[in-house]
């Protein structure tokens, strides 16, 4: 079930329908979107060439995109490198805006970017040292406590309640991409959070699987490791979950779908040792 989207404008309510420029529009966390808009920009032509001349990506899928709504639909993807993989979604959603197929070639889509996407981000990323995590986070992140981990530790701390209401709050404005597995780390399990989100606010699920990010590029994904990298990104049809579905259910379908189930092999590893 889709709600209504909303907007937030500086505006008087009778004047915010002649704003269709957006000029004095923000995002249900108060940063204006013009401002995103235009760091999405900059941000965008200073990397385009880390997807298309340093390395090559490939995505495939994206018819599923075109006929989403452009509110209330949550990405489900695996994970490799802390901003690498979010920057390339922001060129893909771009350039679907525009229309475009399976490529981001010419980025002509970086003229007018896509500014209604979210990211779900640990807090202790973001907070991390250095301008680029503080630029990336106002493009987007909706920021979260990880109660099972902290500085590269295994913690047990309360929930963060309020991250589901940041979360409800991003899909009632935009598309969020979430990563379930909470971590870089290959097949890391997926976390039954993911489950009860998508139960409390059903939105559209798309899942999504992405590889080579984690050979190309170090684990804050800022710096090149290995050059001429194939970079893919595949986008699935949407999921559909029944509404007495079991939290277990989900979490094993998810996992499956964007292929994070544990190989056999290293299965019969770990069961030797």
């Amino acid at each position: 079930m889709i709600r209504p989207k909303t907007t937030f404008s500086a505006l008087p309510r009778w004047l915010s329908k002649l704003d269709f420029l957006g000029l004095f529009e923000k995002d249900p966390f108060g940063n204006w979107l013009i401002v995103r808009r235009l760091m999405i920009t900059i941000i965008g032509w200073s990397t385009y060439y880390r997807y298309t001349a340093v390395n090559k990506i490939k995505i495939r899928g994206t018819e599923h995109l075109h006929n989403l709504p452009d509110h209330g639909v949550l990405f489900l993807a695996n994970h490799q490198t802390y901003f690498a993989d979010v920057i390339a979604f922001y060129h893909i959603f771009c350039a679907v805006k525009w229309g475009y197929k399976d490529t981001i070639s010419p980025p002509f889509y970086l003229f007018s970017p896509r500014v209604r996407n979210y990211y779900v981000a640990a807090s202790e990323t973001m907070n991390e040292g250095g301008m680029l995590p503080k630029l990336f986070s106002m493009g987007g992140a909706i920021m979260v406590e990880r109660s099972w981990r902290a500085k590269g530790e295994n913690v047990q701390r309360n929930l963060d309640h309020g991250a589901q209401d940041k979360i409800r709050m991003g899909l009632d404005h935009g598309w969020v991409v979430s990563f379930p597995q909470g971590t870089t780390k290959p097949y890391a399990p997926v976390r039954k959070g993911t489950a009860h989100l998508i139960k409390e606010h059903q939105p559209i699920v798309v899942p999504v699987v992405i590889n080579g990010f984690r050979r190309a590029f170090d684990k804050k994904g800022l710096r090149f490791k290995k050059r001429n990298t194939t970079l893919t990104v595949q986008f699935k049809p949407p999921m559909h979950f029944l509404p007495d579905e079991s939290v277990e259910s989900m979490v094993a379908r998810v996992t499956v779908a964007i292929e994070q189930q544990v190989p056999k092999e290293k299965l019969t590893w770990l069961s030797d040792e």
